[in-house]
């Protein structure tokens, strides 16, 4: 009889956890159904909760917050944290869908729609330290629009606008003005936070300063960014935009480091690769004017891998600061030495200059093919590797063509906060160099998805056995190891700011850094 009752009590108990592992959104939804929210769960219909700009996975949640108000992030966050080891649940906070690797997913768990999030409204606040006061949720472009009604903006951006504020600060934000103003995260007053176990806490760098400092470039992992006080400058209205282009790479670099050191004339310095693209001049001339429209006309590339070098400077129109602005412009193109007969000007205003890639978004978009796989490779290379870096990978790995834009600039290390959790070369000057590519879908050829990221592990392959220390900016890693050797000599410190802002683990799974630890009974 007691060995009956002790088959029994054994046989219900493997009962239990087949139960548990096979339905464990019974008891997490009902529980998730019954938070008094503001906003509202949807249990249904989710898979664009599971897609993201890379396109290469998708990972269904359980259900999807629709949040009105910060209480309702910390409500569901404090619930799953309260639930313990023997929930599933994680969260991910999800902006507007820009991630590439899924980070923005979380695989049975509730993923926050963050762009839902009301509140209060954007706040400008004028002085002699201008700020915005932003939702997290909130698109840059968005901000622009708003700062410029009262002649004011952001001092640093991304390439593309269409992002959240929560989704740039959590990995850096960096484009063409990074040289001088540093990243995104570089110019942040302050942030208010939802942490791992649903607390809500305002930081800055007074105020609950090591929280502050993990959340930037902190991959999402210490907290969800719901508010951000963000530093603002004079914006001007109109831009001279100008490129110029090189055959060497030695000189492009050697001119590249020239004008971001000391006082540069340029408010924008970014240059880029192009591999094999013959007629380049004549695509160019929709927007942009040679100096010399005959010697351009006569110019070809012969297939040859070329350097574009692209600058900005801002202008107000009046006649007294556009000529001065124009000889400022003249003296600092003599001192470089690009092709003469490639330098090509154009002026836009300010916002359209700010937010140009997105007119390629909606041209892509009309052909299609912009929801397709994004394989891209963001690299931080220090200065000193950057020629061998180059002649490797320019010289021999990429040959044929490119599929997508290659980005690489430098920028200066004393622009950005050692205290943040971004990890970046050790060196004073060092290099993005930013591989967008775009995969055809179904191809099996140099524009397929197999293609490219082949040619990105030949990259990285190099990069490590060249002992370049190279990082990976937006990094992506599969196990903790590879993440160890990523943070390096911060990894200790970025693991106990984990145990501490979020010690079961709930946030941002889709990094892949921490695993939520599983209890079943």
């Amino acid at each position: 009889m007691l060995f009956l009752r002790s088959f029994i009590i054994l046989f219900l108990s493997c009962l239990t956890i087949k139960l548990n592992l096979c339905f464990p959104s019974i008891i997490p939804s009902s529980s998730l159904k019954a938070l008094p929210v503001d906003g509202h769960f949807k249990f249904e219909q989710l898979d664009h909760a599971a897609r993201d700009f890379g396109n290469r996975y998708s990972f269904l949640p359980l259900a999807v917050l629709h949040p009105k108000s910060v209480s309702d992030i910390a409500i569901t966050v404090k619930h799953i944290w309260q639930m313990g080891p023997s929930s599933q649940l994680t969260v991910a906070a999800r902006g507007h869908g820009h991630s590439l690797q899924g980070q923005a997913q979380a695989h049975r768990g509730v993923v926050i729609n963050m762009e839902s999030l009301q509140g209060p409204k954007m706040q400008l606040h004028t002085g002699n330290s201008p700020y915005v006061d932003v939702s997290g949720g909130e698109l840059w472009i968005n901000i622009l629009r708003e700062t410029l009604k009262h002649g004011f903006s952001p001092k640093s951006w991304t390439d593309y606008l269409h992002l959240t504020v929560g989704g740039t600060l959590s990995n850096a934000g960096i484009s063409g003005q990074a040289f001088r103003h540093g990243p995104q995260i570089s110019n942040v007053h302050q942030l208010e936070v939802v942490t791992g176990t649903g607390e809500v806490v305002n930081c800055s760098e007074k105020q609950n300063s090591d929280l502050f400092y993990s959340v930037l470039g902190g991959l999402g992992q210490f907290g969800i960014i719901t508010r951000a006080r963000i530093s603002l400058e004079k914006a001007p209205q109109m831009v001279k935009w100008i490129r110029v282009l090189y055959t060497d790479f030695a000189t492009f670099a050697r001119d590249q480091e020239k004008l971001i050191s000391g006082e540069s004339t340029f408010d924008y310095i970014e240059g880029f690769v192009i591999i094999n693209r013959t007629g380049l001049l004549n695509n160019w001339r929709s927007s942009f004017n040679p100096q010399d429209p005959v010697q351009a006309s006569q110019f070809k590339s012969d297939g040859k891998t070329l350097f574009c070098l692209e600058l900005a400077k801002y202008f107000n129109p009046n006649p007294e600061e556009m000529a001065a602005v124009n000889q400022e412009i003249k003296d600092s193109l003599s001192q470089l030495n690009h092709i003469p007969s490639t330098l090509f000007l154009s002026e836009a205003p300010y916002l359209d200059f700010l937010d140009r890639v997105h007119v390629s978004e909606i041209k892509l978009r009309s052909k299609g093919l912009w929801e397709v796989p994004h394989p891209w490779l963001n690299l931080l290379i220090p200065r000193s590797k950057i020629h061998m870096f180059a002649q490797q990978v320019f010289g021999n790995i990429l040959t044929d063509t490119s599929n997508g834009p290659i980005l690489i600039y430098p920028v200066n290390k004393s622009k950005w906060d050692n205290r943040t959790s971004v990890v970046i070369p050790e060196e004073e000057v060092f290099y993005l160099v930013a591989f967008l590519s775009s995969a055809v879908p179904s191809s099996t050829g140099n524009d397929g998805l197999d293609h490219i990221l082949v040619q990105n592990k030949r990259i990285l392959d190099y990069c490590e056995i060249a002992g370049l220390g190279v990082k990976q900016y937006l990094p992506h890693y599969s196990t903790q190891g590879e993440w160890q050797s990523h943070f390096g000599p911060h990894w200790e410190v970025f693991a106990q700011r984990k145990s501490t802002y979020d010690p079961l683990a709930l946030l941002a799974p889709g990094q892949r850094i921490f695993q939520k630890p599983i209890a079943y009974s």
